[in-house]
């Protein structure tokens, strides 16, 4: 790899990995329900660094976390324009740097407008899709995505519609959401847990089964099962915390904990779902099926 390319593809790794951070952070205030701890937007009690101490600690603290990525997505849409000769990574990395700015001014309307539930459920939505765009840039800027396609034949639904399984994640990713922001009841997201692993397991299982000698493929199948696996873990975790801590005057840490490494490796399960869907577009040939002959006698 072009050593320009090389650290290209380092910072873009450091982004993904500042990004899961955020969500983290987002989490934590969520958790806390520290969400109006600070009442004002875009500074803190009218400063740019209040005393940070109860909630103004979380809501404060996922503010600078926030400012920072922002503040690095920047520096990678330049570095991608001055490194990066394809045309279409270039709108990619501009793209990114949009949807940090919206995200930006969706966090500030959930302040300004007392936490509306549809705003801060996007808030949410948003940014794991962000994450999942920061881990999609962290492969385009690979060596190994460089080197090419590796191509085999497939003839299955997952391989024809690719993208249903990313977008049963973020269905479910939005129910979470609206649970946490007490939008629906718990019945809904649990629902969509199960729909959602269903289909993580039949692409996971499709893909082993076919292609168990892909690198790619198997690879990022593989990691795909286990997030997954640990993502049902943490949930009835996060829900058992929730029930036995439901009479506590204030977020227990067990719950808190629980609830955090929920969210976040949820975003990881997007992620992944996103990135199996990139592997399948890029290595699967879709074969057509074949066409019955018809024979007429004369």
């Amino acid at each position: 790899m072009d050593p320009a390319n090389g650290r290209l593809h380092a910072f873009s790794v450091f982004l993904a990995a500042c990004t899961l951070f955020l969500v983290v952070a987002g989490a934590s205030v969520t958790s806390k329900e520290a969400g109006l701890s600070v009442p004002d937007w875009p500074l803190s009690y009218g400063q740019v660094m209040p005393e940070m101490k109860g909630g103004v600690f979380y809501e404060h603290g996922h503010r600078m976390v926030a400012t920072t990525v922002g503040f690095l997505t920047i520096l990678l849409a330049i570095f991608i324009w001055r490194v990066d000769n394809r045309t279409w990574m270039k709108r990619l990395g501009l793209a990114t740097l949009g949807g940090v700015i919206v995200q930006g001014v969706l966090g500030g309307m959930t302040v300004l407008f007392l936490l509306p539930k549809a705003v801060s459920i996007s808030h949410a939505c948003l940014a794991e899709l962000f994450f999942s765009t920061t881990c999609a840039i962290a492969l385009f800027t690979s060596d190994a995505w460089r080197r090419g396609a590796d191509p085999v034949d497939s003839t299955s639904f997952l391989t024809r519609h690719p993208v249903v399984l990313p977008l049963t994640v973020l269905a479910q990713v939005a129910l979470g959401a609206a649970f946490r922001h007490k939008a629906l009841d718990l019945v809904w997201h649990a629902a969509g847990a199960a729909v959602a692993t269903g289909v993580v397991l039949y692409a996971v299982i499709s893909i082993l089964l076919h292609y168990a000698r892909h690198a790619a493929l198997r690879g990022t199948a593989l990691a795909l099962l286990t997030i997954t696996f640990a993502q049902v873990f943490l949930g009835v975790g996060a829900y058992m915390s929730r029930v036995a801590t439901a009479d506590a005057p204030q977020p227990m840490p067990v719950m808190v904990l629980f609830t955090v490494a929920h969210v976040a490796v949820g975003a990881l399960t997007m992620a992944f779902s996103v990135l199996m869907t990139i592997q399948i577009r890029r290595h699967v040939r879709v074969a057509e099926a074949p066409v019955a002959q018809v024979s007429y006698a004369r």
